[in-house]
C-alpha cells in the first residue's frame, strides 16, 4: 500500500526546531509558602538538601534532554497527532524552519483558547520557548508526493498519516520529512529518539490572541513587538 510513498529516503544531518510551551521569566516556585525572601530562600535550601547529590546534570543535561528530546517518547505523555494515534508510540515533531513551527503551534493553540475560552473578549497571552536540536539518521521523504497523496497535508484528517506512522514505526524507521499542512515549510517526525542531540535554546515567544473577536494570533519574539500575525 505504501510501497510508491515510501520510495525515497535522505541521510539526514542538520538541525531542527521545536516549539513548546515555556515562560520567558523564571517563577519563584515558594512564593505563596512564605510572607518575605528569607521564608522563600529557606524552602528552596531545604528542597536542595532533600536531593541525591549528582554531577549528571553537569556531564549530560538531563533535564535539557527530557524537556527538549525525550518528552514525547515516555509512554504517559504520548498524545494523538499526525503520525500517531497516542496509544501506540510517541513521535516527536520538528520543523527545519522557526516560522514553520509557529504556524504549527498556533494552529492548535488557537483552537485550545476557542475550546477553552470562547466567552472571553480579551487578549489571551501564550508563552512558548523555541530551541533546536540536531538530527542526525536515515529519514523517509514524503516531499514532493503531496499532489498525489493529498491526505499528507489534511488540514483536519489524521486517518492517512497515522496508519503511515504506524507502518514506518512497525520497520523499525527513524522518522520522515513532510510538508507542513499548515504552511509551505517542512516537518520532521521522528520515531527514534536515539537520532536526536545536542538541544539548544533560539528564543521565547508570546503569542495573544482574542477568543471573540477571532482575529490572527500575533506572534512577539521580542516582547510587545509583533514579529507575526498568523
Amino acid at each position: 500500500m505504501y510501497r510508491d510513498l515510501i520510495s525515497t529516503v535522505v541521510d539526514y544531518d542538520a538541525p531542527l526546531f521545536r516549539n513548546i510551551k515555556g515562560i520567558r521569566e523564571t517563577q519563584v516556585l515558594f512564593d505563596d509558602l512564605g510572607d518575605d525572601d528569607l521564608d522563600q530562600e529557606f524552602a528552596a535550601a531545604g528542597e536542595n538538601l532533600a536531593k541525591e547529590p549528582t554531577d549528571e546534570a553537569l556531564i549530560s543535561r538531563p533535564i535539557d534532554y527530557g524537556k527538549f528530546i525525550s518528552f514525547p517518547f515516555t509512554q504517559i505523555y504520548w498524545q494523538e497527532s499526525r503520525f500517531s494515534d497516542g496509544r501506540s508510540f510517541g513521535v516527536w515533531y520538528g520543523s527545519e524552519e522557526l516560522e514553520t513551527t509557529v504556524h504549527e503551534s498556533v494552529y492548535h493553540w488557537r483552537r485550545f483558547i476557542q475550546d477553552s475560552f470562547p466567552g472571553e473578549k480579551r487578549s489571551i497571552c501564550g508563552e512558548r520557548r523555541v530551541f533546536k536540536v540536531h538530527c542526525q539518521g536515515i529519514l523517509v521523504s514524503l516531499l514532493g508526493k503531496e499532489e498525489q497523496w493529498p491526505a499528507l497535508r489534511d488540514p483536519k484528517s489524521y486517518k492517512f498519516t497515522q496508519g503511515l506512522g504506524a507502518y514506518l514505526k512497525g520497520q523499525n524507521q527513524n522518522g520522515l520529512l513532510t510538508r507542513s499542512a499548515r504552511c509551505e515549510g517542512i516537518n520532521a517526525a521522528i520515531f527514534n529518539p536515539d537520532i536526536l542531540s545536542n538541544p539548544l535554546d533560539v528564543c521565547f515567544l508570546t503569542y495573544r490572541f482574542n477568543p471573540v473577536e477571532r482575529g490572527p494570533v500575533l506572534v512577539e519574539r521580542t516582547k510587545g513587538t509583533v514579529w507575526l500575525a498568523i
